[in-house]
């Protein structure tokens, strides 16, 4: 820890000297443990001579002397570091914080369960909400409790953090290990129109339109338009046209993502609800099992590489999708500007359930999309803390999101606005405004959209279509449904995972089966199989996450 001594006497010098002499002993005393080697009580109490903490000011202002903090980002994709553009920068210049961002090599959760097994971990993390690994941070007492953290040394924490996240969040023992970014309240969502729905139903706008605008709703209209397809439109530019892709996956866009798009119900009177074996979500698996048996689609879209899906995305290659808009933020504009300005792609309806109704769409919620933690590894608690209270702050949303003012952003009638050719980086090459300019959404992972939303520049016409579309069928108070599945290592969470790992194996055979008979008896041996596992429990469990989620909205 780096306190300052300009202008305090030579004696509370010295006795910082002799504490941090004590320090370095007892570290070196434990250096077979890689765990702090005090608790954040201690270190406060070394802390309080120095300064005297405000809970209406942010500490991070006590302490802007350099210091190196690592912080691992859970996602492989996640293709940006700190120090090179402008807004990492301008943040380490004023704050003094250094970062050294890592990502796994392969899936998060494995990298950050052998980073525990060693007791070496990052000094700030970030993993999705649903990963199992983050309640095993929790529960093996890798992370700091935040609030404790606060507490002693920067409460300024507790007016940026937001007591709604922080009361979300919050564990059996009082305690909440982790903030999370993107994180929406019914009530907000309802007040500001902004749902944070990404979920939609695209296709090749020109390819989509020279059909006549198909009804894609219906099985029957489904397998027309990919008939229709396979007949006159099966190259673009001499490669194959891929009919079908599904983010995600099995776990995500045959599952969760094609429920949501069939308006499939997540709880009946008051009791969760067994959304795989729902008939309409049935029926739609059988009508492409029978696609796949006319040859009307193919398996790549259950194989494909993510260098193949950003190939064929790229080029346009797909005719329809099952995918998020903000995956296509990026490529839509540069289809628009392509020699072929209407192969971008549009949110249509697709399919629905038997009832025609439309699709009830995931939107934000109180769990966000990642959760950052501060490990029990940092040699900087302090400084850890108050560098995220500085980014949940306003002006540290600011900094990271629109950068220097005078150099990406100016003030215009009183409200931050991007300059004009930033703006036009965002339209065209949103990869150099990230890379050199490091704005926007580069780092995402403290990214709080209820102050960042009021600074964002209209969106192009080939997005705001899509978003648009999304927000129209977010289902806003759904939020509260998403992960109700169990986490960790409990028998319950295993059977989750013995469950959900069969069914990714499942699926393709249900898709690929002979004829219906075949998918009616590999299904039902499913259904037995996760008997066997311990559904029960699961459902047990879901039951119990909800009724606990509904009372902590009531509260």
């Amino acid at each position: 820890m780096k306190i300052k001594l300009n202008k305090l006497s030579m004696t509370i010098a010295l006795a910082a000297i002799l504490i941090l002499t004590m320090a370095a002993c007892s570290k070196s005393n434990n250096s077979d443990n890689n765990t702090p080697t005090t608790s954040p009580t201690n270190q406060s109490q070394e802390l309080q001579p120095e300064v005297t903490l405000n809970p209406d000011e942010p500490a991070w202002k006590l302490d802007t002397s350099p210091v190196d903090l690592t912080w691992f980002v859970g996602a492989n994709w996640y293709p940006h570091s700190w120090g090179e553009s402008l807004a990492s920068q301008y943040v380490t210049e004023k704050t003094g914080v250094n970062v050294t961002i890592e990502v796994p090599s392969g899936e998060a959760n494995e990298h950050i369960t052998l980073m525990m097994t060693s007791g070496k971990l990052p000094d700030i993390i970030s993993m999705g909400s649903w990963e199992t690994a983050v309640k095993k941070l929790w529960e093996g007492d890798h992370v700091y409790a935040l609030n404790e953290l606060a507490d002693q040394y920067d409460p300024y924490f507790f007016k940026v953090a937001g007591d709604g996240t922080l009361k979300w969040y919050r564990q059996e023992n009082g305690n909440t290990y982790g903030v999370p970014n993107d994180s929406y309240s019914p009530n907000l969502m309802h007040e500001t129109g902004m749902t944070a729905a990404n979920q939609t139903f695209l296709v090749r706008k020109d390819l989509y339109e020279e059909m006549g605008s198909p009804d894609l709703t219906t099985p029957e209209g489904f397998l027309g338009a990919l008939q229709l397809l396979k007949d006159q439109y099966g190259q673009y530019k001499g490669q194959p046209i891929s009919p079908f892709f599904a983010q995600g996956n099995v776990p995500y866009g045959m599952t969760e993502y094609l429920q949501n798009l069939l308006a499939v119900p997540y709880e009946q009177d008051g009791k969760v609800y067994d959304r795989i074996t729902d008939p309409d979500y049935v029926t739609w698996l059988k009508t492409f099992r029978t696609a796949y048996e006319r040859g009307l689609i193919n398996v790549d879209f259950l194989v494909d590489s993510d260098s193949q899906v950003e190939e064929k995305t790229n080029n346009a290659r797909y005719f329809m999708m099952v995918r998020e808009w903000t995956g296509m933020a990026a490529v839509n504009p540069m289809l628009a500007a392509s020699e072929n300005p209407d192969s971008y792609y549009i949110a249509v309806d697709g399919p629905q359930n038997s009832k025609g109704e439309s699709a009830k769409l995931f939107p934000g919620n109180m769990d966000g999309w990642m959760v950052t933690m501060i490990s029990k590894s940092t040699k900087n608690p302090e400084r850890a803390i108050r560098f995220l209270t500085y980014l949940a702050s306003e002006e540290g949303q600011r900094d990271l999101f629109l950068g220097k003012e005078g150099e990406t952003w100016d003030m215009v009638d009183g409200k931050p606005q991007l300059k004009p050719e930033m703006v036009q980086l965002l339209d065209n090459d949103i990869e150099k405004l990230e890379k050199e300019y490091g704005i926007m959404d580069t780092y995402w992972m403290m990214r709080n959209p209820v102050i960042i939303n009021q600074w964002r520049p209209e969106k192009a016409p080939v997005i705001k279509q899509m978003e648009d579309f999304a927000n129209s069928q977010a289902d806003i108070d759904s939020g509260i449904y998403k992960g109700l599945d169990p986490l960790g290592d409990s028998d319950v969470a295993v059977a989750w995972s013995r469950i959900s790992q069969n069914w990714e194996e499942v699926l393709p055979e249900l898709i690929m089966a002979k004829d219906e008979a075949a998918f009616d008896k590999i299904f039902n041996s499913f259904l037995d199989r996760r008997v066997e596992y311990g559904f029960d429990q699961v459902m047990e469990y879901r039951q119990a996450e909800l009724d606990a989620r509904k009372a902590k909205m009531a509260e």
